[in-house]
């Protein structure tokens, strides 16, 4: 059986979270097998209808009602009923599966009907309160999941809600509990307190399935999460040139819970790259600049780690090679995503939202669908080519490109040795101008200015500006 969705909420206060809203329900892995429609009503095409009677049936016709209630009441009708008001009282009236999430928690702003609604609604059913995209794709996806399941309709439920068998709280770790409690509390403001018992955290963030740790309780906060997944790692190779071959110059795998894994997996990779020191000029401390953004490779690491599809056998891998670093995620991108889309706005859809949600507590993942946006403006700002998005092998890779000017590249292009020494001053300080060239080589201003136009004719740098103002940065991995 198939179910059709009708989101209700004020249209003006939700609009852009309507969209996400509704991809997400249609392009997650699990739950799209099981709806058909989901109804948003700006998405109507113009009809000679009232529009109250269009979405007061389309009501009548769902089979889960999903109401959001924000702040703002909407516009009243002669009775002083708002489009939300009467949408819920339709689906009450036709006993409708009611799934209700209250946005915020300051009901000081609320309006004084919208609270009122909500007075009643927490009356008549079981409502969640959310702040934020990500905890709403978590609230429902569990409820959805939860109907789902008490429906029958599941007979394999998800990766990240499932009954991890075998797992008991006394196989979670209490030390981790805590660091998330504290860390979650500083970072989002998350309402429970570090002493609060580790049941009730799980509670509250949906990793208890009738009353005992789902999968995702123990990859999060588990002792020993090898024990029961035992491909739940994450892979570090370091190859000592640009292909993938042994012997490898070193190689890590990194167990433990997925917080441990993408601290670990990032550290290993800041620790094999270049690190630039440069001089004291505002404070005592020298200023250092990895030649990788060290942001952009834990986004890179995380994403992986938080989106991958555990049923898969295979782990996550992180390999650095001598010009790039790959992070190979198990897995597909959600049907309704495209790799481009992944460099402009677009709606979060993660494989493991109750995951994807912890980890955006304790802040290793920011808001929803900005991570591969946000690689890409890391990397711009450090100068360097923009980051790749393919799907290879059975698995989505992430390729964040280092110094793509590698000596066995710079061999072949047979520049003279002025030209070696500007190419590698440029990659210390990100330009140069033609009085640079001059001071760093000790040549006039028209060998200088012959050097330079070489070196942007094979593609080694571009020119930027126009005539006294111009200067030349490293161009970008052809």
């Amino acid at each position: 059986m198939k179910y059709k969705i009708f989101v209700s909420s004020v249209q003006g206060e939700f609009k852009q979270i309507r969209l996400d809203l509704k991809a997400f329900l249609l392009g997650d892995a699990v739950l799209h097998r099981f709806i058909s429609e989901v109804f948003l009503f700006e998405e109507l095409p113009a009809r000679d209808r009232r529009s109250d009677q269009v979405y007061l049936q389309e009501v009548e016709r769902c089979d889960i009602y999903l109401g959001i209630f924000g702040y703002e009441y909407g516009n009243e009708d002669p009775n002083g009923l708002s489009p939300t008001e009467r949408e819920y009282n339709q689906a009450t009236r036709h006993r409708k599966t009611r799934l209700i999430y209250v946005w915020g928690s300051d009901d000081k702003k609320r309006d004084p009907k919208m609270k009122k609604l909500i007075s009643r609604a927490s009356g008549e059913l079981v409502r969640r309160r959310i702040k934020d995209f990500n905890a709403l794709t978590s609230e429902v996806y569990a409820s959805l999941i939860d109907h789902l399941d008490g429906m029958g309709a599941l007979r394999v439920p998800p990766f990240d809600t499932a009954v991890c068998q075998g797992v008991t709280l006394k196989n979670l770790s209490r030390k981790r509990v805590e660091w998330f409690l504290e860390t979650a509390r500083r970072e989002r403001a998350f309402p429970l307190k570090r002493n609060s018992a580790t049941k009730a955290l799980l509670i509250h963030l949906n990793l208890l399935a009738h009353g005992k740790p789902t999968n995702a309780a123990i990859l999060l906060f588990g002792t020993t999460p090898q024990r029961f997944h035992r491909s739940a790692e994450t892979k570090c190779v370091h190859c000592h040139g640009t292909g993938y071959r042994r012997p490898f110059a070193s190689q890590q795998i990194y167990s433990g819970d997925l917080f441990e894994q993408a601290d670990q997996a990032r550290d290993f990779v800041l620790s094999k790259i270049s690190r630039a020191v440069g001089v004291r000029a505002d404070s005592n401390i020298a200023p250092a600049a990895y030649e990788l953004p060290p942001d952009a490779i834990g986004e890179a690491v995380v994403n992986a780690i938080a989106h991958r599809d555990y049923n898969n056998n295979a782990s996550v891998e992180v390999r650095l090679f001598t010009d790039r670093l790959e992070v190979w995620n198990p897995g597909r991108l959600p049907g309704t995503l495209s790799l481009d889309d992944l460099r402009t706005d677009h709606p979060s859809v993660p494989n493991n939202p109750l995951l994807a949600e912890s980890l955006y507590l304790t802040r290793y993942i920011e808001k929803a669908g900005s991570g591969t946006q946000r690689m890409i403006e890391l990397c711009r700002e450090a100068g360097l080519p923009e980051p790749e998005f393919e799907q290879r092998s059975g698995s989505f890779v992430i390729t964040l490109w280092r110094d793509w000017l590698t000596p066995e590249l710079l061999a072949g292009y047979n520049l003279n040795e002025r030209q070696m020494k500007a190419v590698a001053h440029i990659k210390g300080t990100r330009r140069i101008t033609n009085s640079e060239y001059q001071k760093l080589t000790g040549v006039i201003r028209k060998t200088a200015a012959r050097d330079l136009d070489d070196l942007v004719e094979k593609g080694i740098l571009e020119r930027m500006g126009e005539k006294r103002g111009s200067y030349y940065i490293l161009a970008g991995k052809k």
